[in-house]
């Protein structure tokens, strides 16, 4: 997929602004064992079966693209370390990833970390996590601002996490390199406002080369 023309950008910004002051912006995730690079089975410590961990996410960009604010559950991941007695289950660190080569077979590097290291979600009273009273799993909320970032900024990710090449991603002590991903897809009425900026971007590009 190309690049976000940084104009494009620009056109989305000023179409989400108009849009009755509500962020308009909004995407989604599933996390599932199978998008994970290579993709992972859970078993206990002892090599038994255990059940399949999963996850949703939702990503809103606020009007001014400067923050974005997500929800993220899971289920089946330990984590506190003491839902389950098993630690294969415990969750160890978990982050958003992205690059400009980030497809559904191929890993990107950390952005933003939210859960364990890097935590880079800095700003006061961001980042919730709520486990579930019962069952395995829980409840992540925060908000990637403009100043954080895993030795980059929102703001250069726009184009990443914009046009499907960004992953959210949880950790856990048997899968160091992830046991559930999902990558962040725009719904389908952000799908509509992007294809309208395109077409108008496409229109500008048109006027410009007469």
């Amino acid at each position: 997929m190309r690049r976000l023309h940084p104009i494009l950008i620009v056109i989305v910004m000023g179409m989400v602004a108009s849009d009755s002051g509500h962020a308009a912006i909004v995407l989604n995730a599933t996390l599932t064992n199978a998008q994970e690079n290579p993709p992972v089975v859970p078993t206990t410590s002892t090599g038994a079966a255990r059940p399949a961990s999963f996850g949703t996410g939702l990503f809103t960009l606020n009007d001014s693209l400067t923050a974005m604010s997500f929800t993220a559950t899971i289920f089946n991941i330990d984590v506190t370390g003491a839902q389950t007695p098993d630690q294969n289950d415990d969750l160890s660190v978990a982050h958003i990833h992205a690059s400009p080569t980030v497809t559904l077979l191929t890993n990107g590097p950390v952005v933003w970390g939210f859960f364990g290291a890097p935590f880079n979600d800095n700003m006061p009273n961001d980042f919730s996590m709520t486990p579930f009273t019962t069952g395995v799993g829980g409840v992540f909320s925060g908000k990637w601002d403009a100043p954080e970032g895993n030795n980059t900024t929102l703001s250069a990710q726009l184009d990443n996490i914009l046009t499907g090449r960004s992953y959210i991603n949880f950790h856990t002590t048997q899968f160091g390199g992830g046991e559930i991903r999902g990558a962040l897809v725009p719904e389908p009425s952000t799908l509509a406002m992007l294809a309208a900026a395109a077409v108008t971007l496409l229109g500008f590009r048109r006027r410009q080369a007469r």
